[in-house]
């Protein structure tokens, strides 16, 4: 199967966990477009649903998915995203489509995170894939120099700039083996909005395309 085939396997699968006449959180990016696509077929059996960017909207609108602002809602019950990285701990790494933040505002409205991801995505450590970091403008540089302390390289994500008007820092080079203790050390330095370590936001499902089918890990 061919990784949008594989894309499209998880989307279909994910509707298993949206519960009908609630709203559901909705992320961002290409398996997540499949999982939009899917939802479409449900669209009338769901009160709406919470996006975590522009082109969630975008697109689900263009499906006839009602979609809800987050300052409207309280509570959610399931937020259905993909992830750049996924460890077998359920920890990820998210922003490679640049709504990091407002993924981890809808996150946090809900009870649980269901993944969606093939499985080149799942790996023994993060820090494979590029750590994007939303910053204040003002404060790349020395963003940068505290990244090289940890011997990451951070650069400017060119011509990118996140729907709250942010540019993004790439950082590589880094092998993450405390989530939670990485997220919660980089979350105080100034000029951070918001880092790509989902870990104390981390799935408590995946839901991973593979050649065989659809391969569920609950953490």
């Amino acid at each position: 199967m061919t990784q949008d085939e594989l894309k499209a396997l998880v989307g279909q699968a994910a509707l298993q966990y949206v519960t009908p006449g609630e709203i559901v959180g909705v992320g961002t990016g290409s398996t997540v477009d499949k999982f939009i696509d899917a939802l479409a077929s449900m669209k009338d059996r769901i009160a709406g649903a919470v996006s975590s960017s522009v082109r969630s909207t975008e697109r689900m609108k263009a499906l006839g998915i009602r979609v809800v602002e987050a300052s409207d809602v309280r509570h959610l019950s399931v937020y259905i995203d993909g992830a750049d990285e996924i460890d077998h701990q359920g920890f990820m790494v998210k922003g490679g489509g640049a709504a990091l933040t407002r993924e981890k505002i809808v996150a946090d409205l809900a009870d649980r995170f269901v993944c969606i991801a093939d499985e080149s995505k799942l790996v023994q450590t993060l820090g494979v894939f590029p750590l994007p970091v939303e910053v204040v403008p003002m404060a790349v540089p020395q963003l940068v120099r505290r990244f090289a302390q940890w011997g990451g390289r951070g650069v400017l994500r060119e011509g990118v700039l996140t729907d709250n008007g942010l540019p993004l820092l790439d950082v590589r080079g880094l092998q993450i083996s405390d989530p939670l203790a990485f997220e919660t050390e980089v979350n105080q330095w100034p000029g951070v909005v918001t880092v790509g370590v989902f870990a104390r936001h981390r799935a408590s499902v995946c839901l991973l395309g593979t050649a065989a089918g659809v391969r569920t890990l609950n953490f």
